[in-house]
């Protein structure tokens, strides 16, 4: 089986973002990118297939600029992931999700793929588009917030479990297809330091954009949220005291409660 999971670097959880000069797009001067996040699930499900289908590849992809979008793919490599592809994108934050999905469709269509793993959104713009758009590009069927993803051998299918608003779907599908996953059967491994050396020296493939298309969406403003005030402590002597007091607060001054 030939498995392929796109990778998006994102900032790292700690890193202390800023606005970049334009005031519409982030700074991205000194911020750390890792892999992070549903990708890290969708990577983490591609190793497990891998596992349970003997003679199974995984191909790692990735769209973005230099040093951050190689490194990504490194952590790919030394988590267990057998090829990786860099496909060249301009400097900055990064192209918007539709833009990335149909840069990344032209890159596929000659990489084998019985299945193609995105996480089900990205860790910083949270849009969710990319496995949609990825799917609808290369004419493939997509189904996003899959959990419980497996082979079926005999069927020659796929089976997961979709969630809903309404509920659990359980699903089966023929390859090839798309899978927006939300979750892998385990959490994600630890690369081991013998394979994160490795990883420095594995080869990666780098191809230039075939053509990167105008921009789906254009950001018109980026602003961080307003610092936070602090929290408010409330004395009390007894559980039901401190109740009453919040209530009052959250009615009288809060205006929660009519």
């Amino acid at each position: 089986m030939e498995i392929v999971v796109c990778l998006k670097p994102v900032p790292e959880a700690e890193t202390r973002l800023r606005v970049a000069s334009n005031g519409t797009t982030l700074d991205v001067e000194g911020v750390k990118f890792v892999l992070a996040g549903y990708d890290e699930s969708a990577l983490e499900q591609a190793l497990l297939l891998k596992e349970a289908v003997p003679g199974s590849k995984v191909h790692a992809v990735s769209f973005g600029p230099a040093p951050r979008t190689e490194e990504v793919l490194r952590s790919a490599i030394a988590l267990g992931a057998d090829l990786a592809t860099w496909i060249e994108g301009p400097s900055g934050p990064g192209a918007d999700p539709v833009t990335a999905a149909r840069v990344v469709a032209a890159a596929l269509a000659d990489v084998p793929h019985d299945l193609v793993l995105c996480g089900k959104q990205a860790g910083d713009d949270e849009a969710g588009l990319f496995p949609g758009a990825l799917a609808e590009t290369l004419g493939l069927p997509d189904f996003d917030s899959v959990v419980d993803l497996r082979w079926d051998a005999g069927a020659g299918r796929f089976t997961f479990l979709r969630a809903t608003d309404a509920g659990g779907e359980r699903w089966q599908v023929p390859v090839p297809c798309v899978i927006g996953l939300q979750q892998a059967w385990n959490d994600p491994r630890t690369a081991k330091l013998p394979n994160i050396l490795k990883s420095r020296k594995a080869p990666i493939a780098k191809r230039a954009a075939a053509e990167v298309p105008g921009p789906a969406s254009v950001p018109v403003g980026f602003a961080l949220p307003p610092p936070r005030t602090g929290a408010r402590l409330i004395d009390y002597k007894t559980p039901d005291e401190a109740a009453q007091k919040l209530v009052r607060i959250l009615r009288e001054e809060a205006k929660v409660f009519p």
